[in-house]
């Protein structure tokens, strides 16, 4: 027997709809709502009792012309989106679509999605007086370029707080994210997940410095340095460059290249402007110096992503070196580099 048909109001007309949905597609429209939201609607999908097919009809109608009159807000577009394709066809490939599909569309994500398209000047009036921790959280989702600007816009004595915090984030609550997405939000418009994401390091620290320049890096580092000597050596290990090497002495050159195949360090110098390439024959022989530049000569053209793989293999070394001992970091400060 069917449930006797009587008008719907629009609370228990969403209950209806609720309850067509599969249990996870519930829950999800469920945690869009607040709390008094959820007790009328729970109290509505308990009460109505059987539901008959007049009913599920005005339900469905009723939400089609709503719909009609309301449209679909582009707010949260970006990471709705995201985590469809998540479902669809897993993180990795999921993450390579989104890269490919944000550019060519508007940005309709939230403020943090849209705080990564700002420049860095519009940027740094939203953020000037945040805690130390927020911008941290922040900057760690920006290009390194982008966060080396903001970063060098910021008082002298908050820079060290804030790349401190960058270094030794780990773990950030949702709720943190979602507290400075709302205070993002309001100043954005003023001007113009449950689970814990793993932000920062000392790479991401090392790249926003690295692009700061090496007088923010001679500033920001010993500070690092008196707050954790650890994390400042992890830090300055992450930002050794090749470029790095040109400083190194000839014992130390060396010594590195005793421990590099001949080819990557063709490679590598195939891609490295001539005036640049003394360092490394002045730790070789006049012979050895000799070979290496006729085989210079004689490589064809390469990608740049070879050479660029070249170099970071002899990084690579570098840092094992490094880590034995054989070449040494010293923390920054005064005219020392790092190498």
């Amino acid at each position: 027997m069917s449930a006797p048909a009587f008008p719907l109001a629009d609370a228990e007309r969403a209950a209806v709809m609720v309850m067509l949905l599969e249990e996870e597609q519930a829950a999800a429209v469920l945690r869009q709502l607040g709390p008094e939201e959820l007790q009328v609607l729970g109290e509505k999908m308990v009460a109505l009792g059987d539901i008959g097919a007049d009913q599920i009809t005005q339900a469905i109608a009723g939400f089609v012309d709503h719909s009609q009159q309301q449209g679909i807000s582009a707010r949260g577009r970006t990471q709705q989106v995201r985590s469809l394709m998540n479902r669809a066809v897993g993180e990795v490939k999921a993450d390579s679509l989104m890269q490919r599909i944000l550019p060519a569309g508007e940005d309709t994500g939230p403020a943090l999605e849209l705080a990564r398209w700002l420049t860095p000047q519009a940027l740094i009036p939203l953020i000037a007086d945040e805690h130390p921790q927020a911008i941290a959280v922040l900057l760690v989702q920006l290009d390194a370029e982008v966060a080396a600007e903001v970063l060098h816009a910021l008082p002298a004595e908050n820079q060290t707080q804030v790349v401190h915090r960058i270094a030794t984030l780990g773990p950030v609550s949702a709720e943190a994210v979602t507290m400075l997405e709302e205070v993002m939000e309001r100043r954005i418009g003023a001007r113009h997940g449950k689970a814990a994401l793993t932000m920062g390091g000392p790479r991401e620290a090392a790249d926003i410095i690295n692009n700061a320049g090496k007088a923010a890096e001679k500033r920001i580092m010993p500070e690092i340095s008196k707050l954790d000597k650890a994390l400042a050596r992890a830090i300055e290990n992450e930002m050794f460059k090749f470029e790095h090497l040109f400083a190194l002495d000839a014992q130390a050159m060396g010594a590195l290249l005793r421990e590099v195949e001949s080819e990557t360090l063709i490679d590598a110098l195939k891609g490295t402007p001539e005036e640049q390439r003394d360092v490394f024959f002045r730790a070789m022989s006049s012979r050895a110096a000799d070979g290496v530049k006729d085989e210079i000569a004689a490589r064809g053209r390469l990608k740049m992503a070879e050479v660029l793989e070249a170099q970071k293999a002899i990084v690579t070394v570098a840092r094992r070196l490094a880590a034995d001992g054989v070449i040494q970091f010293g923390v920054g400060g005064g005219d020392d580099e790092y190498v």
